[in-house]
């Protein structure tokens, strides 16, 4: 691979003393060469670009898409010519027209939670219309939590796109973001708030190793391979599109889970890192999510010195639906909250754009954009989230500037003042005026704010009831697929792993020796001093069935609080009192201890507690309190410490109450309802053998059993 232009092989760096921040292998998979290079600002723009150059293809249509909509119409501003302008009809007619072309179009098999915002059924209805020759696939390989959330569309290996914009609903929109725009409306005719985001557009060699990328997703999903195009005598490029760049290096950063013997591609999160850390005077990043703890710590550090960069981010006042509102906008919260606290030198901004006339909706910050100084841009579908960071596929492109001044820094100046000046409402000159007269890029935008429609500061704060509910960035926002593996490296601590895996081989020792301990009961000596029947029989004495509740509760609380194992105290409730309503009495005695415990804790303070349990117990009240009520659901179900230590220990953190009993609801009924309810069974099989209790009581122990012995063996491979 050649060097990159201006860069010295002594010394590797270019004449201004800088090291290339692009390193091929490193934080992108490739840097080919584009003959012309544009970026369309907003999705009205690349609609018409597609469909410009989709109409001049010869041999080959590559599609990949987090999501596809057939009846998304295409042109909304210019009139349409002889084709269709709905995208399905519009693709299908291209192939009709045209003998020797093949439309290969992958869109991700989506999450069922986006069933309400997608066509449901695409590929069935449009292998119904089109012709052989238009192949149309759900792709499905993923690891489980992922999702396929490349945009690319490459046409004759000559020209591509890649970005953050889909060929679907809810995307069209100009740059103007009108309030009451008529012509943004979904295909079912609903209007939908503004929508900002960006793609950028090649040609020559990168589109090229573009169509090589995409063609592998689709060898992958179906198993074939499809050959690249052959006797394309001429680019597709359209006129109406003029370059903004001709001749330059451009790089491709990818992000791909591992999954079935494929390694993980992390190359988007290394980019993100470098160049941030490569930063002289100024970061800007432009997208819809920012929640991924990695590029926080790595501003944090950036923000930390005394001569760092100045930062701005332009985010979306609030995401688009419910989930991702009560959720990413959460954990974005916090992140923002640690931001600001390190901002100690005030070079960080983080900013909305407003548009006034929108009510309760606000423009939809969908871009994925960076820019470090005049020196790198990068436009992709990759978030700043955790998810494109290892989860989820991606797929970005950046170019870098050799020299301070060279064409690259200058086209890559133009497109952040262009984009500001879209937010600010004024023109991109004036950005430029105000950056050399202001001296900084936040004292440009500060001096050019306060319009009607601007960039306004966002103020991401979260009510507290909120906050406590949602857990934390690991299971809302992970950054790898979900495993057992996963959620106990990040829930438990490590001292308290072989604990862990003590307790639960304990656990499956209990479920061997029951059977053993019931034979006990009903035919050896302790049938005449202890056994369930006589227990059932002091508690029937009571005399009402509130009295009997209140005895039996009562009872598991203080004998839990005497540290005789929850696990064995719901062995006997399920003995005595048998089905569901030993469940609900075992669950409310757990729950009321727990609660007892965890205001004994409370009141004992942290000091006394970790004099009374050990050093280690300060590790496990400091995961409590980072992860909240996930830690405690999942704590639960893998014991670590003793039940009523557990809540002491608890109790002592900093976590909080509501965080506490929810946990602990979600974690203790599982368990607890399987061995009361195994406990019941097999003691009603041995007071009445036959067939069906028999079979009951030998699958659920089966069950319990085979359960364990899969955690724990988790536990020992984490």
């Amino acid at each position: 691979m050649p060097k990159l232009s201006g860069t010295n092989p002594a010394t590797n760096t270019d004449s201004s003393g800088n090291r290339p921040i692009l390193k091929s292998g490193s934080n992108c998979w490739k840097i080919e060469h584009a003959s012309r290079l544009a970026t369309l600002v907003d999705a009205a723009d690349y609609f018409s670009a597609f469909a410009v150059t989709c109409r001049s293809a010869q041999r080959q249509i590559l599609i990949l898409g987090w999501d596809f909509d057939r009846h998304e119409r295409l042109h909304r501003i210019e009139p349409c010519d002889e084709f269709p302008d709905e995208l399905g009809e519009f693709l299908v007619a291209l192939v009709r027209h045209n003998p020797k072309l093949n439309v290969y179009l992958l869109s991700w098999d989506f999450n069922m939670i986006y069933a309400a915002e997608r066509e449901l059924l695409p590929a069935l209805r449009l292998r119904i219309q089109a012709p052989p020759r238009f192949h149309f696939r759900l792709d499905n390989m993923h690891p489980k939590g992922a999702s396929h959330h490349q945009k690319v569309v490459v046409v004759d290996d000559q020209v591509a796109f890649a970005g953050g914009i889909d060929l679907s609903r809810w995307r069209w929109d100009t740059s103007e973001h009108k309030p009451d725009d008529a012509r943004r409306i979904d295909p079912d005719g609903k209007p939908y708030p503004p929508f900002h985001d960006l793609m950028m557009m090649v040609e020559g060699d990168a589109a090229a190793r573009l169509g090589q990328l995409a063609r592998e997703r689709w060898r992958r999903a179906r198993g074939w391979k499809i050959k690249p195009p052959t006797g394309v005598d001429r680019s597709p490029w359209p006129e109406s599109v003029a370059s903004g760049l001709d001749d330059v290096r451009m790089a491709i950063a990818r992000t791909e889970p591992a999954y079935q013997g494929r390694e993980a591609v992390e190359e988007v999160s290394r980019l993100y890192l470098d160049a941030i850390a490569a930063a002289r005077k100024t970061i800007y990043i432009e997208n819809q999510y920012f929640t991924a703890r990695a590029l926080a710590d790595a501003l944090i550090q950036r923000l930390a010195e005394e001569h760092g960069p100045q930062v701005v981010l332009v985010l979306p006042e609030k995401t688009g639906g419910w989930l991702e509102q009560v959720t990413m906008d959460v954990v974005r919260g916090r992140i923002v909250a640690r931001l600001h606290e390190a901002d100690r030198h005030g070079r960080l901004r983080i900013y909305f754009p407003y548009q006034p006339g929108l009510g309760d909706d606000c423009i939809s910050v969908h871009a994925k954009l960076l820019i470090v100084d005049d020196r790198l841009l990068r436009i992709g579908s990759s978030n700043t989230s955790n998810r494109s960071m290892g989860l989820d596929t991606e797929c970005d492109l950046a170019i870098e500037s050799s020299e301070p001044k060279d064409k690259v820094a200058g086209y890559i100046g133009r497109i952040r003042a262009c984009l500001l000046a879209e937010h600010l409402d004024c023109e991109a000159e004036d950005v430029v005026q105000a950056l050399h007269a202001q001296g900084g890029l936040i004292e440009a935008i500060e001096y050019l704010c306060g319009g009607q429609r601007s960039l306004r500061p966002l103020d991401c704060e979260v009510a507290a009831e909120v906050d406590e509910l949602v857990p934390d960035s690991s299971l809302v926002d992970p950054s790898e697929p979900f495993s057992p593996d996963y959620f106990v490296e990040e829930y438990v601590p490590k001292p308290h792993k072989h604990k862990g895996r003590r307790r639960l081989i304990l656990f499956v020792s209990v479920i061997l020796v029951l059977s053993g301990l019931a034979a006990t009961w009903r035919w050896g000596p302790l049938q005449s001093l202890l056994s369930p029947e006589q227990i059932g029989q002091y508690l029937a004495s009571t005399s009402s069935i509130e009295g009997r509740a209140v005895v039996a509760i009562g009872g598991f609380i203080i004998a839990s609080l005497l540290m005789v194992p929850v696990t064995l105290l719901a062995i006997i409730g399920g003995m005595v009192f048998g089905g569901w309503e030993a469940f609900i009495y075992v669950m409310t005695g757990a729950m009321v201890a727990s609660a007892i415990g965890f205001l004994g804790g409370r009141f004992l303070g942290k000091d006394v507690i970790e004099r009374m349990s050990g050093s280690n117990i300060e590790k496990l009240s400091r995961r409590l309190a980072e992860r909240g009520t996930v830690a405690v659901a999942v704590l639960r179900l893998i014991p670590v410490a003793p039940f009523a230590v557990f809540n002491l220990v608890a109790g002592s953190s900093h976590l909080g109450a509501r965080q506490f009993l929810v946990g602990s609801l979600l974690g203790l009924m599982p368990g607890l309802a399987a061995i009361t309810l195994f406990s019941s069974s097999l003691w009603d099989a041995l007071r009445s053998p036959s067939w069906i209790s028999m079979a009951v009581v030998t699958g659920l122990g089966a069950v319990l059993a085979g359960t364990s012995w899969l955690v724990i063996r988790w536990l020992r491979t984490s």
